[in-house]
């Protein structure tokens, strides 16, 4: 039987289901690539989320990985029983997972062609959990996407998803992938990056879900100075009280600081409206 998906999905009597942004990957060279990207090792025990027609998923166990997949799709679930009973699978909502049962302990590595229509969704979560249980995650997303999480201050791409991803994790860049590794072919352009995730969330101090607050706050109105937006959230007396103690200029907006001002703005803010989220 052919491995390319327009025939694995005739045989399956299904079309690609756009409830669940499905492209399938059908390029053996270039799943191959990412696995090598991914670092991944014998023995290592690797998530991957969305395994679809399983292209991917043996390229992980070539590489002697120990392979659990999360599968939405019912009809792709007892495909995946049937062809690749070597796979632990796990048919669930990535969104809706606990990852405390599914990925026990620490050392995990996460590997997957995420949906676009929940990618950045499930990225963040993944990059939010315990921070001893996954120590990589290597995801394949719109490259719109991928340019907003690796972007820096200045770059009219930098937000809160940047700030949010940079404080968890170190990104970086690892290839590119062309539409027509898909099928059916998507209208934009793919790229794929690893997240080494940090020790703790590098947040200054702070509790991440405050310092998440204050991110968001600041690029919610991203044409104003940071007085004027953290002030909508926060009240302007504080905000210009934060930004002082933090040694910014009132005068500047979002896109311009760094994540070391943003830790000190967080700080000072946490310390200004007595919050504690831990």
């Amino acid at each position: 039987m052919s491995t390319h998906p327009k025939y694995l999905l005739k045989e399956l009597e299904q079309k690609a289901r756009k409830r669940f942004g499905q492209h399938f990957l059908w390029d053996d060279a270039l799943v191959d690539r990412i696995v090598r990207a991914a670092r991944i090792h014998e023995g290592d025990r690797v998530i991957e989320i969305g395994p679809g027609l399983c292209i991917l998923s043996r390229a992980l166990l070539r590489a002697k990985a120990d392979v659990t997949a999360i599968e939405l799709d019912r009809d792709l679930a007892e495909f995946l029983r049937e062809n690749l009973p070597e796979l632990n699978l796990v048919e669930a909502d990535a969104l809706k997972i606990d990852w405390s049962d599914v990925a026990p302990g620490n050392g995990w590595k996460v590997v997957a062609n995420l949906p676009y229509n929940v990618g950045t969704h499930v990225l963040m979560d993944l990059l939010r959990q315990s921070s001893s249980r996954f120590d990589s995650v290597t995801v394949m997303l719109q490259k719109e996407v991928v340019d907003r999480l690796l972007a820096v201050p200045g770059n009219k791409k930098w937000g809160a998803l940047s700030i949010e991803a940079q404080v968890r994790a170190a990104p970086l860049y690892l290839l590119a992938v062309p539409p027509g590794s898909f099928h059916p072919p998507p209208k934009v352009d793919s790229s794929v990056v690893r997240f080494d995730l940090f020790a703790e969330p590098k947040t200054g101090g702070v509790p991440p879900v405050f310092f998440d607050r204050v991110a968001r706050a600041a690029f919610s109105q991203r044409r104003k100075t940071l007085t004027n937006s953290l002030g909508s959230r926060f009240g302007r007396e504080v905000a210009v009280a934060a930004l002082l103690l933090a040694e910014i200029d009132s005068s500047a907006r979002a896109e311009s600081a760094t994540l070391d001002e943003f830790r000190a703005i967080a700080k000072a803010l946490y310390e200004a409206v007595h919050v504690d989220d831990a």
